[in-house]
């Protein structure tokens, strides 16, 4: 498969340090368009509250599967601080088994049909499957959030290309069901760049924007302990790329190994992680606390512009 090359970085974008070649921290600044209004990216950091439709999500399997409590929880991420709400009707646990295209809608069409009637902040679909992609955006969704960069339905791009919608293209090794069964790298950095570079050339050989793809480097979708934090530290270096970038660390297995705690208990942890992520250049975070986070953010946002 053709790949882009990498966005050239000219010496006067970089500082060395020793023999350490550093990228420049600064987010790229991304106005995004997502047929309902702008979201400017690069003006401050946006927060995507998490809304799992699901009975067996990792953190909040079964507590919105009701579509009222979903709903309810929509409104209350809202109100909390949220710019974006980002929905999942299939669990991409590690371990998680697929389900059907037609459960899936089964279980947020209801809710996105309320939603898009009632709030104001644009609404992502958790999904990779094209049908299921289509069906979601007649119904009102806004953004097209695919685990597998486009890679696991060959149509989703076409059909994001046909809404004019945003896509956010993540990088998995593998599939939920066996990506953390002794995953491995050789180049962490360059393998994930690589990934996310073919995701974008799909996208936009399929007609997508250019500046309405948004990189996910896949915090726990087949990356040991110390890839998690690897790709957090060095986040900056997906700049070179040019695109908007979000970073979901949220309650993940590798907070839980360094505070010893279940996924209820990882919030300070999460916002930690977060904090760092947006020091390096993250424009989006993804997390399930959304009241806490904005907090966190607001200050870090305030402290970041001040230099």
């Amino acid at each position: 498969m053709a790949v882009h090359k990498l966005k050239e970085v000219t010496s006067s974008q970089i500082r060395k340090k020793g023999n350490e070649t550093i990228c420049p921290l600064k987010r790229e600044n991304v106005d995004l368009d997502y047929g309902g209004g702008i979201l400017p990216l690069g003006d401050r950091t946006h927060i995507m509250g998490i809304l799992n439709v699901t009975p067996d999500s990792f953190s909040d399997g079964g507590n919105y599967l009701d579509p009222f409590k979903a709903i309810d929880q929509a409104a209350r991420m809202i109100d909390d601080g949220a710019h974006i709400i980002d929905m999942g009707g299939e669990s991409t646990r590690p371990g998680a088994a697929p389900v059907s295209g037609e459960e899936e809608l089964k279980r947020i069409l209801p809710v996105i049909k309320v939603l898009a009637k009632s709030v104001s902040v644009p609404i992502s679909v958790d999904t990779y499957k094209a049908e299921v992609a289509r069906r979601v955006i007649d119904a009102g969704a806004h953004i097209i959030n695919d685990i597998s960069g486009l890679r696991f339905d060959p149509h989703m791009a076409r059909v994001a290309a046909e809404a004019n919608c945003p896509v956010i293209v993540m990088h998995i090794k593998g599939k939920p069901g066996n990506m953390q069964i002794n995953p491995q790298y050789d180049s962490l950095m360059d393998e994930v760049k690589g990934y996310l570079e073919e995701s974008i050339f799909l996208a936009e050989e399929a007609g997508i924007a250019s500046e309405k793809i948004i990189i996910d480097p896949g915090i726990g979708f087949g990356k040991r302990f110390e890839d998690n934090l690897q790709l957090i530290n060095r986040l900056g270096e997906f700049n070179v790329l040019g695109k908007a970038i979000l970073i979901g660390p949220s309650r993940k297995s590798f907070v839980g190994q360094i505070l010893d705690a279940p996924p209820e208990e990882r919030v300070e942890g999460t916002i930690a992680a977060s904090i760092l992520a947006i020091e390096k250049g993250a424009h989006i975070i993804r997390v399930h606390d959304v009241r806490e986070a904005a907090k966190a953010v607001k200050v870090a946002d305030a402290i970041l512009k001040s230099n």
